[in-house]
């Protein structure tokens, strides 16, 4: 494209910015020529990001647009910076989720998995994982997100297999798994264990059932209370306090357990607590955990009275085949009768829900797989304590992982699912033994038997994902190119809500095979919750679709709301005004964008010379923009897109379009070239820099803007991240500026306030209050002269207030507004009275805190400095206003 071209293709920017076009083609652009590629600077530092694998079961939702933004900005910043960046794709295979839903959809169709078989049903659901892999891959490209798609990576692809089987064998090798009967969460609508961190606690309305025990010889009875009495057919002991004296003569007796009429041993034990209820405790193996283990102490047996869902068995007796609620119904109704229930409480408590199926959780006892944690945990607890650990961002995430770490509980791994990665052990049917191998066993590593099965089950979901920041990047093979240059990640980015399922698992995972912390930082953002604060979910159908917010407002929108909304370890609620805001934001963008390319007449931001006489608005222009990096550039390494945001926006809306552009207006249609040119160049300099920092934030708009430029370089996205410059600071600008915008304001403010239109010419008459402010307003007289319309501008230090004239207070000088034809004596001493009020109050607040001995004791000296120059200043306003008063009643 020559040159001519490329301005007159710039000359003709639309009039208005349209979202769908440029997001379809700017990604398209990107994704062609591979800019988002990790290792095209061989020689640069790493910066890498995984992204947290959304699960194959459906669209994403706000919660991932917001994570993933987070992510995209952070990684678009870096790679600008010239960091060698690498953002992972990938998704995550989801377990029982992914099962439950394409057993839904078999249900439909009057199946289930088992008329199917495994192998059938597993090609079901591969079909599942395609369709729904690739409607993520469209909403990743729809929001923008700069993946390096090369990479992408599936937690049961073959490299994520080969890792896992490693990881389950090496712990096995190491006396870390095992294989055992155990009280788990057992969901009986999944027919699957769930870990204790997949339990979803719920506050129910239920009872407490007082039931009474007669011992076998008649004698004598003991009350117990449950709020499962379905579970008492699995009694296999009643226990007491050893020192509690009511029941002393009664340990080593037997009772009749109603209905059964089994007899069952009355026994002592530290875990009953005395004054709680009747002092006695029912004791259930094989369904309670606490139970389970007060039984192993003392040798009862264990007895399973339903089965995997949740039906009553054979152990039932007369309530066999019965569901559980259905039987609970009938034993408190016989229990009745009998004359053994004593009474009914109504009992709130809390009851643990599948937070997968919704089912009421059922503690069951079950032979599973398990993961020894202490020894894991451990490594992890004293790399935190010792200064080696993962930076927590809140820090205060610290405690509440360490507190979970420090009291964590053997973690039951396996999942009675078809769906997953299928236990790696073989079980013999010749000798009962176990054969756990990397490879898939032929014969029995015991007896050499050729009769082998492989366990049925498959790995918890989490196995596999606390393994994701190594696993993705080659490991098991400790040589592979990417797992030696972008591991360990720089940034984990999650919510807080899986700081127990995932986090945890990660870093101990990573301790224990890669003898690294997997991310130097984890940041933690909150909920995406309904502009009520309500939690999104289907039942109140509040939830908000991103592709929805991205087809009413475009991406850029979408994405600048809800991060600059976002603040670590906080809920953020999302309101749609908002976003709409933030299209506003857009639109100001474009259009300053537009007016200045045609101004700019082919001056690129390269052209800018400080060498030339820069006038006031163009050196504080580029002092701002200096300060404006500063910030922005700290604030996003800091994690603190809210605060980014609000820089971002003050600097942008404010400063460069409704100040700057418009007092560039007086050289860029002014007569003299040398300051014409000058301007254009400050103009396209600030332009092209604006459009570098907004980028990680609204990649689309400013790659479109940044296009229409004269620039260099094919992307804004490998463009150099803007630097701060010494040779912009300029605070004699900065000084100038603020003396004139309170000027104009305060001009612009008395016409509102008399309901004078802009369009009106006016008298304004300045009164210096020193030399520096004469001289910067003699300086700048076209400024005042343009930008309050004056139809005479008279600046004098000497100047007696005229007696009827509108007046303003401003550091630096007096403003005096003739009242002639403007409005009444009357209406002017009102306003007058109204200041003054305001001006005591000021005065008064901070002669009050600089009288308090608290605040100047413990207040760092520049604040005091500061508050007495406040005070100095709304001291002097109130005094001139006085003054002005006096003149006007006189």
């Amino acid at each position: 494209m020559t040159e001519a071209n490329e301005t007159k293709e710039q000359l003709q920017m639309p009039t208005t910015y349209d979202p769908k076009e440029a997001e379809r083609k700017w990604y398209d652009y990107w994704i062609k020529n591979e800019f988002f590629k990790a290792g095209n600077r061989p020689d640069a530092q790493t910066y890498t990001i995984v992204i947290p694998p959304p699960n194959v079961t459906g669209m994403l939702h706000i919660g991932h647009a917001l994570d993933f933004t987070l992510q995209d900005i952070l990684v678009r910043t870096k790679r600008m910076q010239g960091f060698d960046t690498l953002w992972l794709p990938g998704s995550d295979h989801a377990g029982i989720a992914t099962q439950t839903k394409v057993e839904q959809k078999l249900r439909e169709d009057g199946q289930t998995r088992y008329d199917l078989g495994r192998e059938k049903f597993l090609e079901k659901v591969w079909e599942w994982k395609e369709q729904y892999a690739n409607t993520i891959r469209e909403q990743w490209a729809k929001m923008g997100f700069s993946l390096d798609y090369s990479r992408e990576r599936f937690t049961l692809d073959e490299g994520l297999s080969q890792a896992v089987r490693e990881v389950f064998v090496s712990l096995y090798e190491k006396g870390l798994i095992y294989r055992g009967n155990y009280i788990i969460n057992w969901d009986p609508a999944a027919r699957t264990a769930l870990s204790d961190i997949e339990v979803e606690y719920k506050e129910v309305q239920g009872a407490l059932y007082h039931l009474s025990y007669q011992t076998a010889d008649g004698t004598d009875s003991i009350v117990v209370a449950t709020t499962r009495p379905e579970t008492m057919l699995g009694d296999t002991a009643v226990a007491v306090h050893p020192k509690d004296e009511r029941y002393k003569h009664l340990i080593g007796k037997t009772l009749l357990l109603p209905i059964v009429n089994r007899e069952i041993p009355i026994i002592a034990d530290d875990y009953v607590e005395k004054e709680f209820g009747s002092g006695a405790v029912k004791i259930t193996p094989a369904h309670d955990p606490n139970d389970f283990e007060v039984g192993k102490r003392h040798d009862l047996p264990q007895i399973l009275v339903m089965d995997e869902t949740g039906t009553m068995n054979a152990n039932a007796g007369p309530y066999q085949g019965l569901d559980r609620f259905e039987c609970r119904k009938r034993i408190v109704a016989d229990l009745k009768e009998q004359g053994v229930l004593i009474k009914i409480e109504e009992h709130v408590h809390q009851v643990g829900h599948s937070e997968r199926s919704g089912a009421v959780i059922e503690p069951y006892l079950s032979t599973q797989w398990f993961v020894k944690m202490q020894p894991l945990a451990e490594k992890a607890i004293d790399a935190q304590k010792s200064g080696n650990g993962v930076n927590f961002v809140p820090d205060r995430f610290e405690k509440i992982y360490l507190n979970w770490i420090e009291n964590v509980r053997d973690w039951c791994i396996s999942r009675q699912l078809w769906w997953g990665h299928r236990i790696p052990a073989w079980h013999c049917a010749d000798c009962g033994q176990i054969t756990v191998t990397r490879e898939d066993a032929t014969v029995c590593s015991h007896c050499q038997s050729t009769n082998l099965n492989q366990d049925n089950d498959v790995l918890d979901t989490w196995f596999s994902s606390a393994l994701w920041p190594f696993s993705t990047l080659g490991w098991p093979n400790e040589e592979a190119e990417d797992l030696k240059r972008f591991y360990p990640t720089n940034v984990l980015v999650t919510g807080y809500d899986i700081i127990y399922f995932w986090v945890s698992r990660m870093i101990f995972t990573g301790l224990e095979f890669t003898k690294q912390n997997p991310f130097k930082d984890v940041l933690m953002h909150g909920l995406v919750r309904d502009s009520e604060g309500r939690k999104m979910s289907k039942s109140l159908g509040n939830g908000v679709d991103p592709l929805e917010v991205i087809e009413k407002y475009g991406a850029d929108a979408m994405r600048y709301m809800i991060s600059t909304s976002s603040t670590p370890g906080q809920d953020l609620r999302f309101r749609w005004e908002r976003v709409e805001q933030a299209r506003n934001f857009a639109n100001k963008i474009w259009n300053a964008s537009r007016f200045a390319l045609m101004n700019l007449e082919g001056v690129a931001a390269s052209d800018i010379d400080l060498t030339g006489q820069l006038g006031t608005a163009d050196r504080w222009i580029l002092h701002r923009l200096n300060e404006t990096v500063r910030e922005v550039t700290r604030l996003i390494d800091s994690y603190e897109f809210g605060e980014t945001g609000r820089v971002l926006y003050n600097f942008i809306w404010d400063d460069l379009c409704d100040w700057y552009i418009e007092f560039s207006k007086l050289s860029l249609y002014g007569a003299d070239a040398a300051a014409k040119k000058q301007t254009q160049s400050v103009l396209a300099y600030v332009l092209d820099q604006t459009q570098r920092l907004i980028h990680p934030f609204m990649p689309f708009i400013s790659e479109e803007i940044w296009q229409h430029l004269p620039h260099e370089g094919e992307t804004i996205t490998l463009a150099a991240w803007p630097q701060e410059n010494a040779a912009f600071e300029s605070p004699d600008a900065v000084r100038e500026m603020e003396l004139l915008m309170d000027a104009i304001r305060s001009v612009r403010n008395i016409r509102a306030e008399v309901n004078v239109p802009m369009s009106k010419k006016v008298e304004l008459l300045v009164k210096p209050a020193t030399s520096e402010s004469l001289s910067i307003l003699r300086n700048n007289e076209e400024y005042l002269k343009r930008f309050c319309n004056t139809s005479l501008l008279q600046i004098d230090a000497d100047m007696a207030a005229p007696e009827k004239a509108m007046t303003s207070i401003i550091t630096g000088a007096e403003l005096f507004l003739p009242l002639a034809g403007l409005i009444d004596i009357a209406q002017e001493l009102a306003r007058l009275d109204k200041e003054l009020q305001s001006l005591h109050g000021e005065v008064e607040r901070i002669e009050k805190k600089l009288g308090n001995e608290g605040f100047v004791a413990k207040a760092p000296a520049k604040v005091i400095e500061e508050e007495k120059a406040k005070l100095a200043d709304y001291a002097d306003k109130r005094d001139k206003v006085i003054a002005r008063l006096a003149e006007l009643k006189g």
